[in-house]
């Protein structure tokens, strides 16, 4: 695939992108509907948390398991359904299986640098195989700051659940991580 020009606006990737055969189109439209799938779930995470902040419901397991974890839930879903690697990623993490690899953390200091910076896509490889990893910003908002906020004003369970915990010390607007999306070239 040669791609011209790229820019990510308002969750959708608009740019020239020239497809020389029939795989480079099918990896065209694999693309398009990952980061519609991002789109959908970072709206959702969004939705839940304001459901969350609205009904002041408190910062405890039950509430990040209507909030948070349904979004990672459906992150795997639709990795599974198709075909791609996807995971959240961030440099300070809660759960260690986030942790950016070496890739996401070069990524989110262009996202630190640019902050209308909304998503991005490149030609990496990954575990051996080529395609395309499509990450997207997380952004933290006011409700996320019931967990995310300092690291003494965390919740129980997360201090019991998560003693690596690093994931603490955001302000709203912030980066939290990104949203990654590895999608294996077509018919390799």
């Amino acid at each position: 695939m040669r791609v011209i020009s790229h820019v990510v606006m308002g969750g959708l990737v608009a740019g020239f992108v020239v497809a020389t055969t029939p795989l480079q189109a099918q990896q065209n439209e694999r693309l398009a509907k990952a980061v519609a799938e991002m789109e959908r779930l970072d709206a959702l995470r969004s939705g839940l948390a304001a459901t969350f902040e609205q009904t002041g419901a408190p910062a405890d397991q039950a509430a990040f398991g209507q909030v948070c974890k349904p979004v990672g839930l459906a992150m795997q879903q639709g990795a599974k359904e198709h075909g791609w690697i996807a995971r959240q990623v961030a440099v300070k993490f809660r759960n260690p299986a986030n942790q950016a690899d070496a890739e996401a953390v070069r990524l989110m200091q262009q996202f630190q640098r640019d902050t209308s910076l909304r998503g991005m896509m490149l030609r990496t490889t990954m575990d051996g195989r080529s395609g395309i990893r499509y990450v997207r910003r997380i952004t933290v908002e006011r409700s996320c700051l019931a967990c995310h906020s300092e690291m003494n004003k965390r919740p129980e369970f997360i201090k019991q659940n998560y003693p690596l915990d690093r994931a603490f010390g955001f302000r709203a607007g912030e980066l939290r991580g990104l949203y990654s999306v590895f999608i294996p070239d077509a018919g390799r």
